[in-house]
């Protein structure tokens, strides 16, 4: 699995400029005068937002430029094995809520081979029912992937690998994994925008519980639901580490995520390479402090940036997209989790 994020500026200064500069303070000290030295924000992650409020609508030319944005080229893209991981826990006919929307991998799918990937996959682990097939055509992927000759690979009954865990936040030492992972040079999140009954909200580090084979975690993942859902979290995406993330918020789903709750119209997808960075986005898009949610907090301290000073917003403004999702108070896990407007 081959990164292909860009070295972020530092905004260092040589032990010169540093000399130069505090005696240019010294001597503006000895005769009364305050040296300002400004600095510009040092942004650790880029992210972008999609503004887009259909699935019908034409999205691969708006991804295309989304991925631009970040950096994303054809040099970088071009031969790689693309493996695209949506959501789909459930399967839900005409029900947009639930699952990533096959339209918006379509898109992806289009918008990668565009850039030249010699191929892109997709590859799920379904974390509650055990027949792929029936969630392959409750969902719509079925039509969308035969359509399309898109290759599908069935996670949770995958061969497996084993790999130490890189996140040591649990107690397992190790993670198994699927094969299908090590035929990829690209790992993308295609997560869904919706709230969590025990986590607060589900994006795109959460998704990656689904590369976790249910043949050996059990369903719906019961082993790492005992190893504790938010430090997994970070081990997984510490040890699989993905390169990219969209989130499908177009429709996304509030209340008592992340199967029985409500669509709500959020009219976004969400772009970027740090996964710690989108879902801080998306959750702020959503009207949640991704500070009030622990382990997006965690991943913050471990991952990547969450902090609004160190992301680069690029596409819409998160104030103009922002609708607040509904919170339960009776989900101890979304309870105090509203984003306070200022």
């Amino acid at each position: 699995m081959e990164p292909i994020s860009r070295k972020p500026s530092r905004g260092r200064i040589s032990r010169r400029q540093f000399l130069a500069l505090a005696a240019a303070g010294g001597a503006a000290a000895a005769t009364g005068v305050s040296l300002v030295v400004s600095r510009r924000p040092v942004y650790r992650a880029e992210i972008f937002i999609l503004k887009a409020l259909a699935y019908e609508q034409e999205l691969t030319s708006p991804l295309r430029r989304g991925l631009a944005e970040l950096g994303v080229t054809a040099a970088q893209i071009q031969g790689k094995r693309i493996l695209l991981k949506p959501n789909l826990v459930e399967p839900h006919r005409g029900a947009a809520h639930v699952n990533t929307h096959p339209l918006v991998v379509r898109a992806a799918v289009e918008a990668f081979l565009g850039l030249g990937a010699a191929a892109v996959m997709v590859a799920e682990g379904s974390g509650h029912r055990r027949d792929t097939h029936l969630i392959l055509e409750e969902s719509g992927f079925a039509d969308v992937l035969a359509e399309d000759r898109i290759r599908f690979f069935d996670l949770n009954r995958s061969d497996v690998f084993v790999m130490e865990n890189r996140g040591k936040q649990t107690g397992l030492s190790h993670l198994v994994l699927p094969r299908e992972l090590l035929l990829a040079d690209i790992i993308v999140s295609m997560a869904k925008m919706k709230t969590h009954h025990w986590v607060g909200a589900t994006l795109s580090m959460k998704n990656l519980f689904g590369v976790m084979p249910g043949g050996y975690y059990g369903w719906p993942k019961n082993v790492l639901h005992k190893a504790g859902i938010p430090g997994c979290i970070l081990d997984i995406n510490a040890t699989v580490r993905p390169q990219l993330a969209i989130v499908d918020g177009i429709v996304g789903m509030e209340g008592d995520g992340p199967i029985m709750g409500e669509p709500v119209a959020a009219g976004v997808l969400v772009l970027g390479r740090s996964l710690p960075a989108v879902d801080a986005t998306c959750a702020r898009i959503m009207g949640i402090d991704p500070l009030k949610m622990p382990y997006l907090k965690r991943a913050g301290e471990l991952l990547g940036p969450i902090d609004a000073r160190e992301i680069a917003q690029r596409g819409e403004r998160i104030d103009a997209v922002r609708r607040d999702f509904r919170l339960l108070d009776q989900i101890p896990a979304q309870q105090g989790l509203r984003l306070v407007r200022i």
